[in-house]
């Protein structure tokens, strides 16, 4: 990427945004070296980190809305906001599904709010690598509030918690009682209930199940997980004291040092998905043209454990991996 592009990103140009989070995206080999850059030419007085809040949920739960309704008082509080909406992708074209995100378009003018529709890629928990990149991009960049709206909830959703600071499960009155929340998994990865659509009939139980069912449970790290019922289609009910325990969570994970071990955390669990997917990549490539040595004739003779560590062997041979000492040294860096 060319200094005047990070110049650009700098000066919080949105199309050179879009264009930096594509070329992450595309696995851009330059990502890294421009990232470094932007790091170097921040002024050392800014050392604020940006709070990353995942909000995931069933379909229909208003997670849309609910992302729509916390950036306008966001922006009201003078912050900005990027909402990285992770969609399903198009099993045709690649694309995100549900790219055009028609319930936002009325930010579509402010400078201070960045939206970018995101592909799942294959992601069973919907948080693709490109979207842990574009994460760590806005970061950099010093946007101050990001939000990570995931595809959908389920077993496989736990993807989130290694995205997000501070993790909201979205639920609504149509999605059953606790304790059915109990059984999609996902007790474990809320840092913050909302009750949306808290204005249909069974609400009151929806909430009132749920705080019994947390009282119930272990603190978090020492934090109560609070329950907030919402009406984000109103875009007032409940969305204040929801932003309110969203900056109450922050400040618990700063005063406890959990947020310094949670970004060592996402580093970690990033550095392990980027091994992954590139020996993946490779051992495809692999063992597209592998011969005999690699793959026998006769399939269900084969020796799948052998075939993989002979893949490993060449990966290794590759000299991919930086030494022990510049290991070290990236991943101690949060």
């Amino acid at each position: 990427m060319w200094r005047v592009e990070i110049e650009s990103l700098l000066r919080g140009e949105t199309r050179a945004l879009a264009r930096a989070i594509s070329q992450i995206e595309a696995r851009d080999p330059g990502v890294g070296e421009t990232l470094e850059r932007i790091w170097d030419s921040r002024p050392q007085s800014v050392d604020l980190s940006s709070q990353v809040v995942g909000l995931t949920g069933p379909p229909g739960s208003g997670k849309s809305t609910m992302a729509d309704s916390l950036t306008q008082l966001w922006r009201e509080q003078g912050l900005r906001v990027a909402v990285l909406a992770v969609d399903p992708n198009s099993p045709f074209t690649g694309g995100a599904i549900l790219g055009d995100r028609v319930r936002m378009q009325r930010h579509a003018l402010d400078p201070g709010v960045f939206i970018r529709s995101m592909g799942a890629r294959g992601h069973l928990g919907g948080v693709s690598l490109a979207t842990r990149g574009a994460v760590r991009l806005l970061d950099a960049l010093g946007w101050e509030m990001v939000l990570v709206e995931t595809v959908g909830v389920g077993q496989s959703e736990l993807e989130i918690c290694e995205v997000a600071d501070s993790v909201v499960v979205v639920t609504t009155p149509g999605a059953g009682d606790g304790v059915q929340v109990i059984k999609a998994g996902i007790t474990e990865i809320a840092d913050i209930f909302a009750v949306n659509k808290a204005d249909l009939p069974g609400a009151d139980r929806v909430t009132r199940d749920l705080r019994d069912m947390l009282r119930l449970s272990t603190p978090k790290a020492g934090w109560k997980v609070p329950v907030v019922a919402t009406v984000a289609a109103e875009g007032v009910t409940g969305v204040r004291e929801l932003a309110a325990a969203i900056a109450a969570h922050r400040s618990h994970l700063e005063a406890s040092g959990e947020l310094s071990e949670r970004l060592r955390r996402r580093l970690r669990e990033e550095v392990v998905e980027l091994v992954s997917a590139r020996a993946r990549a490779f051992a495809t490539d692999l063992l597209a043209g592998g011969g005999p040595e690699l793959l026998p004739e006769d399939a269900r003779r084969a020796d799948p454990e052998r075939a993989a560590d002979l893949v490993l062997g060449k990966f290794h041979n590759q000299g991919l991996g930086a030494d022990a000492a510049e290991l070290s040294t990236l991943t101690g860096r949060s």
